[in-house]
């Protein structure tokens, strides 16, 4: 295991700047997702701790070793991308240990290192398959089990569940993230999928614009969001946002609801942002309530989501 910590970085691409001044530590062990909308740099910070972009500012560390110019190969980490990038001729043993048999690693330690990456990832039966025998859930799992045999300090995921369907995103998620609870190894992943992040992450580094808008565990960025952009970026379905004004210090009005604050606060217009499962939906006006009216639900098993509006 190894952690990261990343001082002052600053990436640009093509004279336009991606990173601005950013700070990160991962500790070991730890799993951290670094969540946000596409664009908003998340991919190139993963990247660039990889050792596959320059960085234009700042430094890089590893195992509390600066290795800001250092070759990817010389910075012990395992990587999965979004694509699988197998090679279609080889089997999937070859295609787990080709960069150990690429380093001269020893027959003996190729094959204990195959067999352990695939008991873990249920591959053990499809060693002697290749890549077109398998489905995408398996072939995903045989990049991962590429990068496990590495042993690596540090893990790296680029979106590597995207181009999969629904269900086995489901699975694979559960398989990583029993994965890490075995291995307890290092690891930092990317995703636009704020499911994938609720579920898999020990702290979630949510980023807008190259810049953390805010790092936490994912309970913590759930119900205490640092700014309107975190609150509405986070949740599904969506967060509710009402526009109100404060009034007394304490207090916000929505239409006729009052809302009471926690802490003093400078009048001026506010949002309030409610969480669906903190409203209580009546047919009938009750004193207190906000009225608003429905115009489509949409049903989803055990849970139906309400939509509707204020003022119509």
């Amino acid at each position: 295991m190894a952690n990261v910590r990343l001082r002052n970085l600053g990436i640009s691409l093509g004279g336009i700047a991606i990173i601005d001044d950013l700070d990160l530590a991962v500790e070991e062990g730890e799993f951290v997702v670094l969540l946000g909308p596409s664009g908003c740099g998340k991919s190139t910070l993963l990247h660039s701790i990889a050792g596959l972009i320059d960085v234009t500012a700042g430094s890089v560390e590893i195992g509390g070793r600066d290795m800001t110019h250092d070759d990817p190969s010389k910075r012990g980490i395992g990587m999965v991308f979004q694509s699988y990038a197998l090679y279609p001729t080889m089997t999937v043993e070859k295609n787990m240990s080709f960069g150990l048999r690429v380093a001269g690693t020893p027959k003996a330690e190729i094959k204990r290192r195959v067999a352990r990456a695939a008991g873990m990832l249920q591959l053990e039966s499809l060693l002697d398959r290749k890549p077109a025998q398998l489905s995408g859930g398996q072939r995903q799992r045989v990049a991962i089990g590429r990068a496990l045999v590495r042993e690596a300090g540090v893990f790296l995921f680029d979106e590597p569940l995207s181009n999969l369907d629904a269900k086995l995103r489901a699975e694979l998620r559960r398989e990583l993230k029993l994965l890490h609870q075995s291995l307890r190894s290092t690891m930092i992943y990317v995703t636009h999928d704020q499911v994938e992040a609720m579920t898999l992450a020990d702290r979630i580094v949510v980023m807008r614009g190259g810049r953390i808008q805010q790092a936490g565990a994912p309970a913590e960025v759930y119900e205490r969001p640092a700014n309107l952009f975190v609150a509405d970026f986070i949740g599904n379905p969506k967060v509710n946002l009402l526009d109100g004004r404060i009034r007394g210090g304490n207090t916000v009005q929505v239409g006729d609801f009052e809302i009471c604050l926690d802490t003093h606060s400078a009048s001026g217009n506010a949002v309030v942002a409610v969480r669906p499962e903190d409203i209580t939906v009546c047919t009938q006006p009750e004193p207190g309530a906000i009225e608003f009216t429905a115009y489509s639900v949409l049903p989803a098993g055990a849970d139906s989501t309400i939509v509707a509006r204020r003022g119509e």
